[in-house]
């Protein structure tokens, strides 16, 4: 496994070695040892799964309460993947990072606690894995606007359509207006 720290405090990225032949392909996905040595996080506690189809953007989400690490990745198609650092106390605070994660490139992107994390499919569709270092608890979930000028994400928006959104994503708050982390 290859790992790859980025330029947002504590975000690395996990390649796994792919062995092929005309049979097909294996890849050790994730080990907890390496996992835990890389991040300090003891246990990935839930995993979800998700398909869309192009155009979609989920996201940019976090938790206020159970606070959610995430570790993500495709496993059919690609999507536009991006994190925004919402810890006042980071020297990253309020920086963001984009990158592809697909199929082919097997990337796997560890997004710690005190992260908005979201995604666009740039595929025809795109099945989403990752696992989580709490639960789901929808009653503090935060979803800041996917556009906010202020943190001049650059969507690579498909034929330059807008994204298809979910309600809550549409009403998302600004990241100046949303409430932050330590």
């Amino acid at each position: 496994m290859q790992i790859t720290q980025t330029a947002l405090n504590d975000v690395v990225i996990f390649e796994p070695k792919v062995f092929g032949d005309e049979r097909g392909f294996f890849m050790e996905t994730f080990r907890a040892d390496v996992f835990t040595q890389t991040t300090g996080v003891e246990s990935l506690v839930q995993d979800n799964h998700s398909k869309s189809r192009q155009g979609i953007l989920r996201g940019l989400h976090y938790q206020l309460e159970h606070t959610q690490g995430k570790l993500v990745r495709v496993t059919q198609g690609s999507v536009f993947d991006v994190i925004v650092d919402l810890r006042q106390s980071s020297s990253t605070y309020g920086h963001t990072l984009g990158l592809e994660l697909s199929a082919k490139n097997n990337k796997q992107l560890w997004v710690p606690p005190g992260f908005a994390h979201g995604f666009y499919v740039t595929s025809e569709t795109a099945e989403f894995v990752y696992k989580c270092s709490d639960y789901y608890y929808p009653q503090s979930e935060v979803s800041i606007l996917w556009n906010d000028p202020a943190l001049g994400i650059d969507w690579p928006l498909v034929n330059g359509n807008q994204p298809a959104l979910s309600e809550k994503d549409q009403v998302g708050c600004l990241f100046a207006n949303a409430p932050k982390f330590a």
